[in-house]
């Protein structure tokens, strides 16, 4: 009976210490860690050459080596349990319409949504002759019908079907456009929420400011222009992180 109760509690402090580690940023369970670490040290060592044992300090270190090093493994992995755990309650990480993995920037007249993994690009129209069909369904006719549209009703949804149709049909799609060409990349008008900045970037509303920066680093990879991405979609992410970060 005691062996059982003792494991249940060494259950239940394993259970406390994950949800402290999901619940917690990273920089600050660091800290604590060593902080605890140092204290329990110099009380061990303290202890241990008062009662003649200090060769026992060696052995102690020996065996944190290994401990140290399944600490950081840990930290590594707290993303990850704790979506898990959000899991387990039915909940999502991410917001939004996109998984934990997915980015999606929603204008007037479209929804796109990016996979971070495989740098897929979807979308779906919201308004007009082609409302609720996802844009791989379209030939590139009507996408390009599509785009004189939304050239001429929203600026926004525009610049984004013009980063859809880069990455999926290359520069090659603006052979059969008219002399009026790209349209100029609008900027973000008003201002970013939140729960949009949390839908663009991918993250959970509680995520810390490490994840949000690993988040908008991977996107920008993906997106930057340089890279064949959009202006827009990069100015986009950008505004994200700052909003996030409360830099804006």
């Amino acid at each position: 009976m005691a062996r059982l109760v003792i494991l249940l509690a060494l259950v239940a402090a394993v259970v406390l210490l994950l949800h402290w580690f999901t619940r917690t940023p990273p920089e600050k369970v660091r800290r604590v860690l060593t902080q605890g670490t140092i204290g329990a040290a110099i009380v061990a060592t303290v202890a241990l050459a008062a009662t003649g044992r200090l060769n026992w300090v060696f052995a102690l270190l020996a065996a944190a080596v290994p401990l140290a090093q399944r600490l950081v493994t840990l930290l590594q992995v707290a993303p990850v349990v704790k979506r898990l755990l959000a899991m387990l309650r039915g909940g999502q990480a991410g917001s939004g319409a996109g998984s934990p993995r997915t980015s999606t920037v929603t204008t007037r007249l479209l929804r796109m949504e990016l996979a971070h993994d495989t740098g897929e690009l979807t979308g779906t129209v919201l308004e007009g002759t082609y409302r609720g069909r996802g844009l791989a369904s379209l030939a590139l006719a009507e996408l390009l019908d599509l785009l004189s549209h939304c050239r001429a009703q929203d600026a926004q949804s525009a610049a984004l079907l013009e980063a859809y149709l880069d990455r999926v049909h290359g520069p090659d799609w603006r052979s059969h456009v008219d002399a009026q060409g790209a349209s100029p990349p609008p900027s973000p008008s008003g201002k970013m929420s939140r729960e949009q900045a949390c839908e663009i970037l991918g993250v959970a509303p509680e995520a810390p400011a490490e994840e949000i920066r690993s988040a908008h680093r991977r996107l920008m990879q993906k997106m930057h222009p340089d890279r064949g991405g959009s202006t827009y979609v990069a100015s986009l992410i950008n505004q994200a992180k700052d909003v996030l970060l409360g830099e804006r």
